[in-house]
């Protein structure tokens, strides 16, 4: 049976509780906020069952992917509401027009994120941007693979543990089934994200991006607008308090520093990421708009990349990832984190607000600069 002895082992993809025949594994809310199995003993027949399909005990080799581009939507508003270069909504777009279902992440009406389906163009709309923040899966691998045994089209997209989670979860390859891993930094806590929100004592909230790009795809802003589509928050990325300690490593899920699903083990059929480095590579497609870096990791992710009506150039892998480490390395686990969810358990959420945003090094500006 699971049994978590040490948290950076779980990477809460829900796959257990999911698959569990007596319906015996549910997930608790953790002091930090993240969701972990808990298995009731007197329920359990040890089948073993959850241990064979967890993504964090059955690792897959790291593997390279068989074609990679640099990519971009040709409808600017759709790569205006994307955090990229649109290429997610693209692909979805297809995929609704074959029949099929995308499962994405969304907000709910608490600012809460959970993934879902759709079945409609109009309904990706909520899938559209980054959210910072670990999303909660629910039945969606259930849900997945009733579609897949009614013979529907699906498109599932999530982080790349949560894509090796559903592989695991279905321990079979479906013809019908095409899944997207978004690469990430890492899924910051839940609980931080609640509280911080609540913090900024906001009223009638609208619309929250995690990734304004009207300030730039480079120097993008956590921007916050009401009902009326108004601003009424917003903050460059490098002073917002949140994304501070996002990018700091501070509020991340332990798995994530080290990540079992990275560097292709997730068996993706496509991997979609931000294109930093663009200008270094194909500065033609470079507008500060956004771009994205998008790979076929297996034959049926390679040709459906190819049957899209997108901007594309095709482009070198290991050249590409020189500006993309999260594609296939862990985040560091920082020593200040320990101090965080210390200061965190007395303070509460003021230890978030109270980051204070770090003074770069002038020799490193320089640096930055040079290198840009």
């Amino acid at each position: 049976m699971i049994q978590i002895l040490d948290k950076h082992n779980c990477c809460g993809c829900n796959a257990c509780v999911q698959k569990c025949p007596k319906q015996c594994i549910s997930m608790y809310e953790d002091e930090e906020g993240f969701l972990y199995p808990i298995v009731d003993f007197d329920k359990c027949i040890d089948c073993h069952l959850c241990e064979k399909i967890c993504p964090c005990l059955n690792q897959e080799e790291s593997q390279e992917p068989l074609s990679c581009y640099a990519a971009k939507n040709t409808d600017e508003e759709i790569r205006k509401q994307s955090s990229s270069g649109g290429i997610f909504t693209a692909i979805a777009e297809r995929v609704i027009a074959e029949g099929g279902v995308v499962f994405g992440a969304c907000f709910d009406n608490n600012w809460q994120v959970f993934h879902t389906c759709v079945e409609t163009k109009q309904g990706l709309a909520a899938f559209r941007g980054s959210k910072y923040v670990q999303s909660q899966l629910g039945e969606t691998f259930k849900q997945t693979e009733s579609f897949l045994k009614e013979g529907r089209k699906v498109l599932f997209s999530g982080t790349p543990c949560q894509i090796s989670g559903l592989n695991h979860y279905l321990r079979k390859k479906y013809n019908n089934l095409l899944t997207i891993e978004i690469v990430c930094h890492g899924v910051p806590s839940p609980k931080i994200w609640r509280e911080y929100l609540e913090s900024l004592n906001l009223m009638n909230i609208g619309h929250i991006s995690h990734k304004d790009k009207s300030t730039g795809w480079r120097g993008y802003s956590f921007t916050i607008k009401n009902i009326a589509n108004k601003v009424i928050f917003t903050e460059r990325a490098g002073d917002n308090k949140y994304l501070m300690a996002f990018v700091r490593n501070l509020t991340l899920r332990p798995s994530c520093f080290s990540c079992p699903a990275k560097a292709g083990k997730s068996r993706a059929d496509i991997t979609l990421a931000d294109y930093w480095g663009i200008e270094h590579f194909v500065p033609e497609m470079d507008d500060n708009k956004g771009s994205s870096f998008i790979c076929g990791n297996t034959q049926n992710g390679k040709a459906f990349i190819k049957q899209l009506n997108i901007q594309m150039e095709q482009v070198d892998y290991q050249k590409s990832i020189y500006y993309n480490s999260c594609i296939f390395k862990s985040s560091n686990e920082p020593v200040e984190r320990l101090q965080f969810w210390s200061g965190y358990k007395c303070q509460g959420i003021k230890v978030l607000l109270s980051l204070k945003r770090k003074k770069q090094n002038i020799l490193k500006r320089v640096i930055k600069r040079l290198f840009r």
